[in-house]
C-alpha cells in the first residue's frame, strides 16, 4: 500500500529533473506558520542554458528561471491540493517572491519570513554554499525551490544537514561578479551576513540584468554556472 509520502513523490512529473525531500522544521516557523513539516522539491536547470552563463545573465536563462518557477509553482499547489483530499492541512509556499508581496524590511534586509534553502538543508537534500546557493547533493547549486508546508508528520524524514561540504573551493567567491562572499563557510550557527553581502548580490545582480536583458529582476547566475558540484552531476 502506498503512504503518502509515496504518492507526493508520484506527483512529480519526471524524476530524473526533480529531487524532492520531507522535512522536520522543528520550532525554527512556528511562529509564522501553523505547520512543522515540510516538502521541499527541487527542479533542474537545463545544463546547456547554464553553461551559456559567463559574465551575466543570458535571455534564456531569465526564460528558464519564469518557466521553472512557473513549474514548481503548480507542482506545489497540485501536492497542497492532493493533502487536501486526505484531509491534511497545508500551504504551498513559492518558487519566488512577487515584488508587491515584499515589505519595507525585506528591502533594507533581503530575508523572507520562509527560507526554501533551510528546508532544503532540513530535508538533507543539500547545504549552503559560500555564495549562499543550497548546493543540492544531486544536482549541485543548478536548481529552483518550492516548498509545501503541512502539519502531516511523513514516515520518513530526512537527515538535517547542518555545516557546508564546499570545503576549500573558492570558485563562485572568485568569479562572484559582485564580490559578496567571505569565503567563509556556512554551517547552522552563523549568520549569512557574515559570510555573504546579499545587499551587494542584489544591486549588481539588477545592474547586470538591466545591462544584458533589459530586465528589472535579480538575476545572474555566474556561481550557479562555475560551480564544479553541478557541473560533475551531470
Amino acid at each position: 500500500m502506498k503512504t503518502v509520502q509515496d504518492e507526493i513523490i508520484g506527483l512529480l512529473p519526471d524524476q530524473e529533473q526533480y529531487v524532492v525531500g520531507f522535512a522536520d522544521m522543528g520550532h525554527l516557523i512556528e511562529d509564522q506558520y501553523p505547520f512543522r513539516y515540510a516538502v521541499v522539491i527541487g527542479a533542474k536547470l537545463n545544463d546547456q542554458i547554464i553553461d551559456a552563463i559567463e559574465k551575466a545573465p543570458t535571455i534564456e536563462y531569465y526564460d528558464l528561471y519564469v518557466q521553472t518557477n512557473r513549474r514548481l509553482n503548480e507542482l506545489v499547489v497540485e501536492i497542497a491540493n492532493f493533502l487536501k483530499t486526505k484531509d491534511i492541512g497545508s500551504q504551498p509556499i513559492f518558487a519566488t517572491v512577487e515584488d508587491s508581496e515584499l515589505d519595507d524590511d525585506y528591502r533594507d534586509h533581503l530575508r523572507y519570513m520562509f527560507s526554501h534553502k533551510m528546508a532544503a538543508t532540513r530535508a538533507g537534500i543539500g547545504w549552503i554554499g559560500k555564495t549562499d546557493l543550497l548546493v543540492s547533493r544531486r544536482f549541485g547549486p543548478r536548481l529552483r525551490l518550492a516548498t509545501v508546508l503541512t502539519d502531516y508528520e511523513f514516515e520518513k524524514l530526512g537527515t538535517p544537514i547542518t555545516k557546508s561540504n564546499c570545503g576549500k573551493c573558492a570558485i563562485c567567491v572568485d568569479c562572484c561578479p559582485a564580490q559578496a562572499a567571505t569565503g567563509m563557510l556556512w554551517n547552522t550557527t552563523i549568520d549569512r551576513d557574515e559570510f555573504f553581502n546579499a545587499v551587494k548580490c542584489r544591486e549588481m545582480c539588477r545592474e547586470r540584468a538591466a545591462h544584458h536583458i533589459h530586465k528589472e529582476i535579480s538575476l545572474c547566475g555566474v556561481c550557479i554556472a562555475v560551480c564544479p558540484k553541478g557541473k560533475a552531476r551531470r
